[in-house]
C-alpha cells in the first residue's frame, strides 16, 4: 500500500553502459540484494521498468514473521529436518537482521517487533495446531500455547493459538525507497523505467538490451519476483491473486493489535496487523491468478468477504473499510524460497523469495548471493537450489 509520494526519482536508461553485476528488479529484494554486493565492495547497477518499489513491494503488507508458509511439522516431512528447521531459524534471523539495517540508514519505516499469533478457529484443526506447537517447541523456537479463554480476553474469537515472541511490521514501500536513496549515495547507479527486452551472452559476459541502448555486464540477478519466471524454463510456482484491505484510523489503537500481530490455519489463509497510524490491514482470500484484469474485478467481492471474516475473528472491534487493493504472488510447493543459479555453467542468478515470506527470505538472499556470485558452496545455494 502507497500512502507516500514518490520520495525520489531516477532517470530511465538512455546510453549503453558496462557494470560487473546488473540486478533486475529495484523492490525491496533488488534494494537489499545491492546494499550487500555494495558492502562487498561490487560495482552495480540496478534496473526496473516501473518507477522503483512499484511492483510488489508497494502492495506488501508487511507482517514478518519466522514461519513460513508450510508448518514446521510439515516442512520436516517435506524436506528433512535440517532444511526445515534452518528454514525457521533463518527467517527469524532475518527479522533481527533487517533492524539492524533499519537502524543503519535510519529509516523511519515504523519497524517494530511484534509478537505472531498463529490460530485456528475451529475444534478439528486444535490437533494439528498442536503438532505444530511442539515441533516449534521441540526445537527451540519461543512459544506459548493459548486457548479459548485467554484468546477472547485478547479480543480474538478462537479456539485455540501459538504465540511466537519473533515478529515484526514495518513500511515495506517507505523502507526500500530509504535503501535505495542510501544505496544510491555509496554508489549504486539506479534506472528506472528501463525494461529488459532481450539477454544474450558474448565472450563470456551478458549483454542485455533495454530502451535500445545496451548493458554489458559479468554478472546478472534477477530479483523481479514472480515476473522472474518468464526467463525461467523449470516451473518452480503457482501464481496466486490475493486481497487486502485497510480499514479508517481509529481514535484509540484497539488493544488486540498494540503487540501482535494475527494469521490463522486456513486455507488459504487471513493475516491481520495494525499500522503506526492506527489502522488495522488485513489480507487473505487468495484464488489461483489468471490475469490481472480478472483478478482486479474480484475486489468488490472479496471486500465483502474479508470484512466478514475479520467481524468474525474480533468482533468488538469495529472495521470500517477505507482501502482495499489486490496484488499476485507465487506460492512453491514448499513454501520456501529459490536462490541461485540455475545453469551452474551461466553467471545468471536468482533470488526468489515466493510466498507470505518474501521479505525475511531477500534478508537471507543477501548472504545467498555473495556465495552464488563468488561461486562458493553455502548452505542456502543447497537447500534452495533449482531443480530440487
Amino acid at each position: 500500500m502507497i500512502k507516500n509520494a514518490l520520495p525520489e526519482s531516477y532517470p530511465a536508461l538512455q546510453k549503453d553502459i558496462s557494470t560487473d553485476i546488473l540486478i533486475i528488479g529495484a523492490g525491496i529484494t533488488g534494494a537489499l540484494i545491492a546494499y550487500q554486493l555494495l558492502k562487498e565492495g561490487k560495482k552495480v547497477m540496478l534496473v526496473d521498468k516501473r518507477d522503483v518499489c512499484n511492483g510488489s513491494t508497494a502492495a506488501s503488507t508487511a507482517m514478518l514473521q519466522y514461519e513460513v508458509d508450510t508448518p514446521l511439522h510439515e516442512l520436516i516431512e517435506q524436506r528433512g529436518l535440517t532444511t526445515a528447521v534452518s528454514s525457521y531459524k533463518s527467517c527469524e534471523k532475518a527479522i533481527f537482521d533487517l533492524k539492524k539495517i533499519v537502524k543503519e540508514i535510519k529509516s523511519d519505516c515504523g519497524f517494530a517487533l511484534k509478537k505472531s499469533v498463529y490460530f485456528c478457529t475451529s475444534k478439528k484443526e486444535e490437533d494439528f495446531l498442536m503438532k505444530e506447537f511442539q515441533a516449534r517447541k521441540k526445537h527451540g523456537f519461543q512459544v506459548t500455547w493459548l486457548e479459548k479463554d485467554a484468546l477472547e480476553k485478547m479480543g480474538l474469537k478462537a479456539y485455540a493459538a501459538i504465540v511466537s515472541e519473533s515478529g515484526a511490521i514495518m513500511d515495506t514501500y517507505k523502507f526500500a525507497n530509504d535503501l535505495l536513496q542510501h544505496c544510491s549515495e555509496k554508489g549504486l547507479d539506479i534506472f528506472d523505467r528501463t525494461e529488459i527486452a532481450s539477454i544474450k551472452e558474448k565472450d563470456g559476459r551478458f549483454v542485455a538490451k533495454a530502451n535500445e541502448v545496451s548493458i554489458e555486464a559479468q554478472h546478472i540477478i534477477h530479483c523481479s519476483g514472480y515476473e522472474s519466471t518468464e526467463t525461467l524454463k523449470e516451473d518452480i510456482v503457482k501464481l496466486k491473486s490475493t486481497y487486502a484491505l485497510a480499514s479508517e484510523a481509529f481514535e484509540k489503537h484497539p488493544e488486540a493489535f498494540k503487540n501482535h500481530i494475527y494469521w490463522n490455519t486456513s486455507s488459504p489463509y487471513l493475516y491481520f496487523r495494525s499500522t503506526d497510524d492506527g489502522r488495522i490491514v488485513m489480507g487473505g482470500g487468495d484464488v489461483a491468478f489468471k490475469n490481472a484484469k480478472v483478478r482486479d474485478a474480484l475486489l468488490a467481492k472479496k471486500e465483502k468477504s474479508l470484512v466478514k471474516d475479520f467481524k468474525k475473528c474480533f468482533p468488538d472491534i469495529p472495521f470500517v473499510l477505507d482501502y482495499s487493493w489486490a496484488g499476485t504472488f507465487g506460492e512453491t510447493n514448499d513454501g520456501l524460497p529459490y536462490f541461485g543459479k540455475p545453469d551452474p555453467e551461466k553467471n545468471e542468478h536468482y533470488i526468489l523469495g515466493f510466498g507470505g515470506n518474501g521479505i525475511t527470505f531477500s534478508v537471507m538472499g543477501m548472504e545467498a548471493i555473495v556465495h552464488s556470485v563468488e561461486n562458493t558452496p553455502h548452505p542456502f545455494l543447497e537447500y534452495y537450489k533449482f531443480k530440487r
